[in-house]
């Protein structure tokens, strides 16, 4: 007897796709690591600080994430989100230790590796939900991307001072649901979920998560 088509549509959740997932993403996120190490030598003055922004890095995360909606399960996209986060830590800090002058006081990688096991999963499960056959979800999801790139345009903007790198955030705030979107209520609904996004996301890192481990 044939399988029906909702049966055949069903995520695997064998243990050789979780490893095909996790190790396809941690790779992805290692070279990734790597490169952002290199374009931030690369880019000029201020710009240097978009190639390892929060933002930039939970793409990643994000791009895991839907790129295995069809194969896998929402659990394992937080599994390949995660992977991802921490591939671009290691890769990152490892390249700085092995081929530039040391990657310093080890507070910096860390702090971005409890970054990733907050943010990997989170940012994993919108792509996976991005790409899925539920409205609100696909809303929530690109929601959360959109906002991670508003809250740094508040702290581009706010505590850092940098107009241009401001503005260059808050465009891709709008851009995102713009482009993304799959029609034109998803891609309102979208806008404005992130702006409180936006907020909600600046509250929780900045006031709580840098204050409380950098003091």
């Amino acid at each position: 007897m044939n399988a029906s088509p909702v049966a055949a549509s069903v995520p695997d959740t064998s243990g050789r796709v979780w490893a095909y997932a996790t190790a396809s993403a941690f790779a992805g996120g290692l070279l990734l690591g790597i490169l952002t190490n290199l374009v931030q030598g690369w880019l000029p003055g201020a710009w240097n600080q978009i190639a390892n922004s929060g933002a930039v890095w939970s793409v990643a995360a994000f791009a895991a994430g839907a790129l295995l909606a069809r194969q896998v399960s929402p659990p394992a996209a937080a599994v390949a989100g995660l992977c991802a986060e921490s591939g671009l830590v290691v890769g990152y800090y490892g390249y700085a230790e092995v081929a530039r002058d040391g990657m310093g006081s080890l507070l910096a990688p860390l702090v971005w590796l409890g970054m990733a096991f907050i943010a990997g999963p989170l940012f994993g499960v919108a792509g996976s939900w991005w790409r899925g056959i539920s409205p609100r979800h696909r809303v929530v999801g690109l929601a959360a991307l959109a906002g991670v790139f508003g809250m740094e345009a508040i702290h581009y903007a706010w505590v850092l001072h940098y107009a241009p790198q401001a503005w260059a955030c808050l465009a891709v705030l709008v851009l995102v649901p713009l482009l993304m979107g799959r029609t034109h209520r998803e891609r309102v609904l979208t806008l404005l979920t992130a702006i409180p996004f936006s907020l909600l996301a600046y509250l929780i890192f900045e006031k709580l998560i840098l204050a409380t481990v950098l003091g």
